[in-house]
């Protein structure tokens, strides 16, 4: 009996509305992704890759079609009562890291604890942060600003971040584009890393065929639709 699948997009369009006009950005795209597959999105600029993993991630609806993560429709839900649920099941790393200049390092880890643990988080959950922290070179800048770390520091800080609730499934948006070749390579090896060691989904939109030669299946987005 086949597994089902973890991610289901069925059917989806996604327009905006600009001062020249109406925007079609996807027009009936599907796709499925199943527990712990690695999945790369490519396409041109400007062909819904973005837009596809904000859907993906409940951080917008869709105009029309269904977002289905482990079988819940989520999307179709209020805001507030999506991002408690994008918050417990969905880590997210976005390419110009989004951290907070005012908390250190191990304060911006935990942020995503604070949305799921009425009383801040536990004791475990910073040991597991400080660990999570070490191993990808950051355990000696535990209490240092953003500011205070390099492009690659930030960007395996927010990759950290992202997993430290245990999502489910972990969306990547052009994770290495702000760096440079060997810094990139590394933020890499910590992202696949430990996203296979807990057997998490990743979707990564992303230009660069090295990185997607890392990942299981690649699906390139063509003129608002899935081109395999």
């Amino acid at each position: 009996m086949t597994e089902p699948a973890l991610i289901e997009a069925e059917d989806l369009h996604k327009s905006y509305t600009m001062p020249h006009g109406v925007v079609r950005v996807l027009q009936g795209l599907s796709l499925s992704i199943g527990r712990g597959e690695h999945v790369c999105i490519t396409g041109a600029s400007g062909t819904g890759k973005s837009t596809l993993l904000h859907l993906l991630g409940g951080l917008d609806v869709p105009d029309r079609g269904e977002v289905r993560l482990d079988g819940v429709p989520f999307h179709e839900w209020r805001e507030s009562r999506r991002a408690a649920y994008r918050a417990r099941n969905i880590g997210i790393v976005f390419q110009n890291y989004h951290l907070l200049p005012d908390l250190d390092v191990l304060e911006n880890v935990l942020m995503p604890l604070r949305a799921v643990r009425s009383r801040g988080p536990l004791r475990e959950d910073i040991e597991r942060a400080r660990d999570q922290l070490d191993r990808v070179g950051l355990g000696e800048r535990l209490h240092h600003r953003p500011v205070e770390l390099s492009g690659g520091e930030q960007q395996r800080l927010a990759v950290v971040r992202a997993l430290v609730n245990d999502p489910e499934i972990l969306l990547a948006d052009e994770p290495t584009g702000n760096l440079d070749a060997e810094t990139g390579d590394r933020v890499l090896d910590d992202l696949f890393r430990l996203s296979r060691e807990r057997e998490r989904a990743l979707v990564i939109v992303t230009h660069d065929p090295r990185l997607a030669e890392r990942c299981d299946r690649i699906v390139h987005i063509e003129e608002g639709r899935l081109v395999d």
